[in-house]
Parts: structure tokens; sequence; C-alpha cells
């Protein structure tokens, strides 16, 4: 045990979050060795080689997540999470010495050593009412997203793809306004594609008018469910996420997830884009001492749910080279056979809390995800899985040069903050407050794009000027 953990010379005013940071790791909880109580840590180093948190609900995920993001923060490191429930938004405040957080302090070991602070937060919300509004053009989320985000077929999506090729080439052929930034400008773009289908067939294939009608109505659906709150200006600037507070402490990016979660495939996707315009955003580092940013990804079994073999492909390179610029992902999910095994290989830092297993498919769970661990010998992993009480996990690390630690029955640690949510008051005023971020984010922008440039080439004025532009095109006169 660390010293700060088993001294208790300190009385709990003077507790910090630094103190559960310690050697270069993170401090999960405490397991026994006969009456000897061990710490088990996340190496900070090794907190890139990405994680899997796992349990049935109501036992101890959501403060798991806590504690988690409590630490890396600790430690200098950013953390995005998703809030499903609302009660992660309680980091922002204090938490109160309640009975129960009291003895599970003793019981692991902290004693006078266990108190309470806030961590520095900045909320976001794709609907822009609980925290500051998250954009992307369509543009940015790309024909392979947007495809799965539609549902479409694979013919569906060929033609979604023709409609991204034929802005670029348009905007490459001297109208550089031919941008697809929301979805108005997507429904243009796919309706001009109906009316001069014809005249693209030569150059991007077929355009079927009974396809042109199956994504005009899929993107009607796709608005309704207020996705064209997400798709628009300003986009999100991926690096906002990355930012460390003037106390040396890594900024929790909160994102209110609980209207979102009503299109479950929309918050997927939208989680899975944001992890790729980070591993497109940020430089090579290889392994260093602390991660960039921690990545939570809470109900991560959506992300899996009815993906394409395109879609999963690129959640596996995601997830594999995103570690070498430097940001770790944890997938937080009720069962380890949620993440399908080739994602699973890659996610070294594992914690297991309780499953039940009432039917003989839940056993053969239980069975799988006690398998996945490095043996303990001096207990079952498979029967103990089903004994953990709320707290308490099944907990294996990365250490050394990056093999797991052997499996150890854990009590997770109290948090810090406050266990519940903010109240709308308190929200409000942390986001006011976060006056940097309110005023780049808060006003939609409106900038010339596709739908304002198909407008005008369908005047009268607009079609002579067109044909003008292609005939210069053809002959090279407009270069």
């Amino acid at each position: 045990m660390p010293e700060t953990l088993e001294s208790g010379t300190s009385n709990a005013g003077r507790a910090s979050p630094t103190d559960y940071v310690q050697d270069g790791a993170v401090l999960l909880g405490c397991s026994r060795k006969g009456r000897e109580l061990v710490p088990e840590s996340i190496e900070l180093k090794l907190a890139n080689r990405h994680g899997l948190v796992t349990g049935a609900t109501g036992t101890g995920k959501t403060v798991t997540l806590q504690i988690l993001a409590e630490g890396f923060s600790a430690a200098g490191v950013p953390v995005f999470a998703a809030d499903i429930k609302g009660d992660l938004s309680g980091i922002a405040m204090a938490g109160t010495r309640k009975p129960e957080l009291l003895r599970r302090a003793e019981e692991i070991g902290l004693g006078a050593r266990f108190g309470n602070s806030a961590f520095p937060v900045s909320f976001w919300d794709v609907f822009g009412l609980n925290g500051h509004p998250v954009r992307a053009t369509v543009q940015e989320m790309g024909p392979l997203l947007l495809a799965r985000l539609l549902e479409l077929t694979e013919p569906q999506e060929g033609v979604l793809n023709i409609a991204f090729r034929w802005a670029e080439d348009e905007r490459a052929g001297g109208d550089p306004k031919m941008a697809i930034l929301d979805l108005q400008d997507l429904r243009s773009m796919i309706d001009e594609m109906g009316k001069r289908a014809s005249e693209l067939r030569s150059r991007y294939g077929n355009v079927a008018p009974a396809t042109v009608g199956v994504l005009q109505r899929r993107l009607l659906v796709l608005e309704q469910q207020g996705a064209a709150n997400f798709f628009g200006e300003p986009a999100l600037d991926i690096m906002d996420f990355l930012k460390v507070a003037p106390d040396g402490r890594g900024v929790i990016n909160i994102l209110a997830a609980e209207t979102l979660m009503t299109t479950p495939r929309l918050y997927a996707t939208f989680l899975l884009w944001m992890l790729s315009e980070l591993f497109k955003r940020l430089p090579e580092v290889g392994d260093l001492d602390k991660p960039k940013l921690v990545f939570l990804f809470d109900e991560a079994h959506l992300l899996f749910n009815g993906a394409s073999a395109a879609v999963l492909d690129q959640i596996e390179r995601v997830t594999r080279l995103i570690r070498s610029k430097g940001v770790g992902v944890y997938y937080v999910t009720q069962s380890p056979g949620d993440v399908p095994d080739r994602v699973s290989a890659q996610l070294g830092n594992r914690i297991q809390h309780a499953l039940r297993a009432f039917t003989p498919k839940e056993q053969k769970a239980v069975r799988a995800a006690a398998q996945t661990f490095r043996p303990n010998p001096e207990f079952d992993a498979e029967r103990v899985i089903q004994e953990l009480q709320v707290g308490e996990a099944l907990v294996s690390v990365l250490f050394g040069n990056g093999q797991p630690s052997v499996v150890q029955r854990t009590l997770i640690r109290p948090p810090m903050s406050r266990v519940g949510p903010l109240t709308a008051a308190e929200r409000e005023t942390l986001i006011k407050a976060d006056a940097e971020l309110r005023a780049k984010y808060k006003d939609t922008i409106d900038r010339e794009s596709a739908h304002d440039r198909l407008l005008a080439r369908n005047s009268p004025v607009g079609q002579v000027k067109d044909k003008l532009r292609r005939f210069g095109n053809l002959f090279g006169l407009n270069q």
C-alpha cells in the first residue's frame, strides 16, 4: 500500500485527488492477500493499451467509470465520457461523507486520507440543451458512417457514395462552395442526382429513382430523430477535448447522452466518428508516460450491434492503432461477449463486476468472462464473478512490459466527487462559466453550401452560368 494511503496522518480536509495517483499509477481499489491490503492500480504508461469494464446492471459500473475519470484527471490526463443516465455529471461537485463511502474507505485502508473533491468538467450535448452543442459536417462524417446511421443496403450505400464523390468533383472543378455541411445539403444533392441520373450515369454509375426515394425517406426520419442538430457548423474541434485545467488536472468532458440514447444508432455512430477524428487529427507519439486522452465508451455494445463488416474493420483498426496516438479507449458494457473477439483482444486492462447466471446461455457467458483473465490459484474466477457484491470487481491490469496481472478480487475505492447527478441549476451555472467554449459553439453558422449552390444553379441565370462553367471545364478554360 502506498505510504499516503496507510499512514492516515492527514485529516479529510487535506485529502487531495493526487493521493490516488502514486508512482505513475491510478488507484482502482484494494484486494486482500491474507490480512494484507494490496492496492490495485492502472499504470499510466500502459493506460493507452485500452480497457474493458463489464458487469450486470446495478453492480457498480457507473461508480467505477467515475473513479476512473477522477483518477486520470488527477494525473493530468483529459477524459471524455458519455453520461448515459445523468449520474456522471456529479463529478463536477465535491461529494459528501456518506456512511457507506466512509465504510468502504476504511475497508480498503484509506482511513483519514479519504476526502471529497470536485473535478474540472466541460459539458457537451448533441442537442445543445445540457451542454455545449456538438456538431459535425456531413462531409466530415463521410459515407461509411452515414450509411450505417441510415441503415442502408449495399446498393443504397453506393448511391450515397456517388453523392459525396460528385460534390467532391464539383469542388475540384471550380465550385468550392459545393460542400455537404448539413442534412439539407445532402437532401438537395440526392434530389439533384435523381434529376440528373442519365447525365451522371456515364461518370458514376446508375442512380435508380427508387433508391433516391429511399435515401430521402431515411434522411427525413433521421431529421425527425433530432440528428439535424448534430450536422452543421461550427463543427467540433476535437482538440477541445484535450485540455488541462490551470491546476494541472485533466478536464473531464461529459457528453449528456440521456436524450441521445433514444436513438442508439446515432449515439454509437457519433462516438465512433469522434474516435475516428482523434485518430486522423492526432500525431503519432508512441508510448508516453501517460495518455493524451482517455475515452470512456459506455453502452459499448451499441457500437457493434448490426455493424457491417466495413464498420467492424474500422472499429478494429482505430482501436488497434489509436494507442500510438496516445489515446486510451475503455469500453463499458454488460458482458465481455458484447465486444467482438478481434476488438476485445486489444483491451488489456479489465474490470469485471458481477454477472448473473440463471440460464444456460448466461452460465456460458460467465464461463467465457472468467476465461479472459489470467487465473489466480487462490480462487475460482467463474464462481466469484457470480458472488461479487456491489462495488466489488475482478481486476486484471497490464504491468511491466505489458503482461496482464493475475486476476484479483478487488474492492473499488469510493469516489471523491458526488455520487449522483447535478441539479439543472448547477449544470447551467457550470456551462455558463465555461465562457470560451460557450462563445465558440453556442451559435449556429449557416454559410453558403451545396443546397444554396444548387438553388442558384437551377435559376434561369444559374443554368446559363452552369453550362458555361461545364463547357469551360471540358476544354480546360477554367484552369
